[in-house]
């Protein structure tokens, strides 16, 4: 198993954009300091009770200020692990009207590191970098660990919901689904926008998706619920 889940593991790094990040120590947290929040996001960190949503991978913010915008009810958190891109998104998220986030430079694997068992409502993954290259493809995410550490932290009936551009990557994605009973499929789309045009997953178009959709590239997506 990758050893990016293992309690033991340490980040390690020397970008000049992790220090400029604590520009914005207001609301972003890096490496592990996400991690001294486990189970006391909504009572220590937010302040209030309400539904907690995480998105992994939030890219350059989209989907993450217009959900927080349109949902000012919820308690976000958003994640991502690239540098410059989590500097520049903390930049726009700083002038954001809505303060119902926090941002997280840190990885996605350690989803349960971060979180408690059933403390988060909703899991939003959207357009990951799909590791096209058979040797990498270990490098994705969405696999069997993965799930696992999902499903311990969602709530009972919660969900997951997923977007992609990358046929290969759905095709993997489809078959992590089958080969599990920890959720159960609720949606799967391979073109998303004609399939399903009035679904919560058609309502947003991410910087990425309306690239993709320009080149004809139908998008795929899964929506899982948990069965806890």
């Amino acid at each position: 198993m990758d050893k990016t889940y293992s309690d033991e593991f340490s980040y390690s790094h020397k970008n000049p954009y992790h220090d400029k990040l604590t520009e914005f120590e207001d609301f972003v947290m890096r490496d592990h300091e996400s991690e001294e929040n486990q189970g006391k996001w909504n009572s220590e960190v937010f302040k209030r009770e309400a539904p907690l949503c995480l998105e992994i991978g939030s890219g350059y913010g989209h989907f993450m200020m217009e959900f927080c915008e349109n949902h000012p009810e919820v308690n976000y958190v958003g994640l991502d692990y690239r540098f410059k891109r989590s500097y520049a998104l903390a930049k726009k998220l700083s002038r954001h009207p809505y303060k119902n986030f926090r941002y997280l430079r840190a990885k996605g694997e350690r989803i349960n590191q971060m979180f408690n068992d059933s403390e988060l409502d909703k899991v939003f993954y959207f357009f990951p970098d799909p590791w096209p290259k058979a040797r990498h493809h270990k490098k994705r995410l969405f696999q069997k660990p993965f799930l696992e550490r999902a499903y311990q932290t969602l709530k009972p009936g919660g969900y997951l919901f997923v977007k992609t551009d990358h046929d290969g990557y759905a095709q993997w994605m489809q078959e992590v689904i089958d080969d599990q009973d920890l959720f159960t499929l609720e949606m799967s789309s391979k073109d998303l926008w004609n399939e399903y045009p009035d679904h919560f997953l058609a309502s947003f178009k991410t910087k990425f998706e309306k690239i993709f959709l320009e080149k004809n590239i139908n998008i795929k997506a899964f929506v899982l619920k948990s069965n806890k």
